[in-house]
């Protein structure tokens, strides 16, 4: 199979899909590696890493997309390159189709293989391509309020972990899942005053040993936010369905007890969002104002440190890359996992969440294999 990837165009995207690293696996499995001239500047790797790897180089990514029976990206595909996009063709990347009906509709319309990252599932049910930047968006989450706090930025001026004599900042997060749980590890370790919520007692109950019970966790629901939202200087939602869209659990009602300048961090944004306020901005412009609060709702947020996130994201998406590109969609005959990640086939809707999130036909993908 010919693998292809190339330079990400969304706003300050600097991730790359595969690094040379990557490349000496494919070519090992027998595959030509065909990329976008200048992919990885961005990331720190260059042309000169991938050619000593066995790649081969195109001067514009038209040229990849017309060649690679497979492009490996980071971000779901824009706009601009729907028409690059051809029938049969494999795309295997963050996809987050719930929330882009135009891109879902351009996928099936054009007959394209989608594998999303963040629907792959490991033998244990769990989300291995979307766990690593989910750490990272996590522990980012952290940084981003902070800086929103501060008052040139439209905050109230709160230092997250305070100094002797006033008081720390009170954090809020909401999900005790991979990015809740890396969002309290930052909170928590600079002095912040966390409190996590999670309807999973079980991870809750890992959490208050984890932390010898010296960080609040509460059962989420909608009388315990519209308890603690009031008092907190930073709220982190981290909300995810897999597949589907975010719920809506931080409503326009809440920012109205919260104090001015308060901040909301919603990493559940890919997914549609966790509030009823939210809308996708960019690291170039990433926050706006709701009712006196401060909302960041950048969507591609690991973006912001790319040699850490392409190495940790290559790491997770590799080994199943190559059994998409060694089998083709045959894969999820033999994958279960893999099964869960492909969402569109033939011209249809192969995940059940996303199509019942965009009310679309859905078909098992299994019914349409030859």
């Amino acid at each position: 199979m010919r693998v292809g990837s190339v330079k990400e165009i969304i706003d300050n995207e600097f991730r790359v899909g595969l690094t040379p690293a990557d490349v000496i696996q494919y070519t090992n499995h027998g595959h030509e590696v065909v990329l976008e001239r200048g992919l990885g500047e961005t990331s720190g790797f260059e042309d000169e890493d991938y050619e000593e790897a066995g790649a081969i180089f195109y001067e514009d990514a038209e040229s990849v997309w017309a060649a690679a029976d497979m492009i490996i990206k980071v971000k779901e595909p824009q706009p601009s390159e729907y028409p690059l996009m051809r029938e049969g063709q494999i795309i295997y990347t963050y996809l987050h189709l719930a929330a882009n009906p135009e891109l879902t509709e351009a996928m099936v319309n054009q007959g394209v293989t989608g594998f999303a990252y963040e629907t792959v599932t490991d033998a244990q049910g769990r989300l291995p391509l979307l766990s690593p930047m989910s750490q990272i968006a996590g522990r980012l989450s952290v940084f981003a309020g902070a800086r929103a706090l501060e008052k040139p930025m439209g905050g109230s001026g709160v230092l997250l972990s305070g100094v002797p004599g006033v008081r720390s900042a009170n954090v809020l997060i909401l999900g005790a899942g991979v990015v809740g749980s890396n969002a309290a590890i930052v909170a928590q370790g600079i002095g912040a005053n966390v409190t996590i919520m999670d309807v999973n007692l079980q991870r809750l109950a890992d959490l208050d040993y984890q932390y010898n019970s010296q960080m609040p966790t509460v059962f989420s629901e909608e009388a315990a936010i519209d308890q603690y939202i009031e008092d907190s200087d930073l709220v982190i939602s981290t909300v995810l369905i897999p597949g589907a869209r975010a719920p809506k659990l931080v409503k326009r009602e809440h920012l109205k007890k919260m104090r001015p300048g308060s901040v909301i961090v919603d990493v559940a944004i890919d997914q549609g969002g966790s509030t009823e306020m939210s809308r996708a901005t960019t690291h170039s412009n990433p926050t706006y104002v709701e009712e006196g609060i401060v909302m960041y709702c950048v969507s591609n947020m690991p973006g912001a440190v790319p040699f850490t996130s392409s190495k940790a994201l290559a790491n997770a998406t590799v080994r199943y890359g190559l059994q998409i590109a060694d089998n083709g969609a045959a894969v999820v005959k033999k994958n279960p996992g893999l099964l869960s990640g492909l969402n569109t086939y033939k011209g249809y809707v192969t995940s059940d969440a996303v199509a019942q999130s965009l009310d679309m036909e859905y078909r098992n993908p299994m019914d349409l294999l030859d």
